[in-house]
């Protein structure tokens, strides 16, 4: 039985992992890569792990993307597209987590995972070429990629802002550094959207969401100011080391 309140050795695992997972998540995301195993070392069935993991990142993510904000660093035309179609999508994934098979939805994570860091790694430090759109086609494919992206954080989670950053700098030619301010404000609508499921379906342990709330802000704080002073050498090899540890985890999972 889970107990109502965190016993110190929960919050002596859950604490400093999220803190990590803030840090990484701010910059590179896949920051539930190190959260969500951490909730399950302090005892949680899945379930209840991924709702309170859910709600302490969405307030976590909610500082990173002010900082990000607050820098300049964000594209809003891109940014409130995005959020919408993540939120919505994210909450609808959520609903769908249990009745779809997950193998299925890993094996397509695991082709899209080489996929993706072939991108990362195409640009070698350049920027890319920005692709002649529209403003109104600009803000279609940031509805498109929040939803599909969205919908993947609500199913399965890990590495949601990964995936946001490597489509707009592939698929918009966006900055590295623009595109993680970017992506952690869309990356916050797919948070809150599946969080408010995950509260309504009663999946969420708040006494333990709250502490680890706080140092998830910490975390993030302490990645997005690193991001920014570093700018985007440092972002993208963190990005690569975030996709393979996805890589590794889910083919443990798999196999």
């Amino acid at each position: 039985m889970i107990p109502l309140i965190p016993t110190p050795h929960m919050l002596l695992i859950v604490c400093p992992l999220v803190l990590l997972a803030g840090f990484v998540d701010s910059i590179a995301g896949g920051g539930g890569l190190i959260s969500l195993p951490a909730y399950y070392m302090a005892g949680l069935p899945p379930a209840l792990a991924s709702g309170t993991n859910k709600l302490a990142a969405a307030m976590g993510t909610s500082l990173a993307a002010c900082h990000y904000g607050r820098c300049g660093r964000v594209n809003g035309a891109i940014a409130w597209p995005g959020a919408v179609g993540a939120f919505l999508c994210s909450a609808l994934g959520a609903l769908l987590m249990r009745q779809l098979p997950q193998t299925v939805v890993r094996y397509l994570v695991l082709g899209c995972i080489p996929v993706a860091a072939f991108f990362t790694l195409r640009g070698n430090g350049k920027m890319p070429k920005a692709p002649a759109l529209s403003p109104g086609q600009v803000r279609l494919l940031s509805l498109l990629i929040g939803c599909a992206v969205g919908f993947y954080d609500g199913l399965v989670g890990p590495g949601t802002g990964t995936f946001l950053m490597i489509a707009y700098v592939s698929l918009l030619g966006m900055p590295v550094l623009r595109a993680s301010g970017t992506a952690r404000l869309v990356n916050l609508g797919s948070n809150v959207g599946s969080a408010i499921t995950m509260i309504i379906a009663g999946r969420v342990l708040f006494a333990l969401a709250l502490p680890a709330a706080l140092f998830s802000i910490l975390g993030n704080a302490l990645g997005a100011s690193l991001a920014i002073k570093k700018g985007a050498p440092f972002i993208r090899a963190l990005l690569l080391v975030v996709l393979g540890l996805l890589m590794a985890a889910l083919l443990i999972e798999v196999l």
